[in-house]
């Protein structure tokens, strides 16, 4: 069963989200026979590199509320993170444009390691406040997920990657999906948002019912041969 995760990286509820599947996951009897795909997601594709507000400061400015409103509204955040083990320090997060982040995932995806370079992206934006749109922090987080910053650097220098990031975007949006996180199970069951575990818990169980193979009954549990004609024979001859 294939579970795909439209994210950004400087979405809070996406990190909330993750945590949250996580815990429904784990829950799920058929745990091991899953596989997550965490896919690509800007909000803010024109976002700048350098950003000229704290979070504070452009969360009021993009809804047209004070500051100390909006610290309010935060706090709120990193309560609920708190309550997963998650740790948000948004006085000192560095809000920027996550398209080369994206693109490191899926440079950590080409060497098996997706998973890890997004929960490594998160943890550096939100608990560890890094400039994640800087050369040097991506290379410091490919390098934790084992993998080689140098070539990360070069892929970074040149187009490798983008295409991969603008098609994962677009597609979502063809999906319905109208903001982060969007959880797409089998493509034909969606959960928008950062629901409760047992919501993912259920979609899971219900996505895998209908997924599970067909069970050929043995027809030797009723005493008879079954009726029933193959490239080579049929039994017409032996109906009774």
């Amino acid at each position: 069963m294939k579970v795909e995760i439209w994210s950004d990286i400087m979405c809070p509820f996406c990190y909330i989200g993750k945590r949250r599947f996580e815990a429904g996951l784990a829950q799920f009897a058929h745990q091991d026979e899953v596989e997550v795909i965490y896919r690509s997601f800007q909000l803010d594709p024109n976002a700048s590199k350098d950003p000229d507000h704290d979070v504070y400061g452009l969360v009021a400015n993009k809804y047209g509320v004070s500051r100390e409103q909006s610290i309010q509204m935060h706090a709120g955040l990193v309560q609920q993170a708190a309550e997963l083990g998650l740790e948000y320090n948004f006085e000192h997060a560095i809000p920027a444009n996550s398209f080369d982040a994206h693109r490191l995932i899926h440079f950590g995806a080409a060497h098996g390691k997706r998973t890890e370079v997004a929960e490594l992206l998160f943890k550096a934006y939100f608990t560890d406040s890094k400039h994640i749109a800087k050369m040097e922090t991506l290379k410091g987080i490919a390098a934790e997920a084992g993998l080689d910053p140098e070539a990360l650097e070069a892929a970074l220098n040149s187009d490798a990657y983008k295409q991969e990031v603008l098609a994962e975007c677009a597609e979502a949006n063809q999906l319905g999906a109208n903001g982060v996180p969007f959880f797409v199970i089998n493509r034909k069951y969606a959960v928008s948002g950062a629901q409760q575990s047992d919501v993912f818990l259920d979609v899971l169980n219900k996505g895998w019912e209908e997924e599970k193979p067909l069970i050929i009954l043995d027809p030797s549990s009723s005493g008879k041969d079954g009726q029933v004609c193959t490239d080579e024979a049929c039994g017409i001859g032996e109906a009774e």
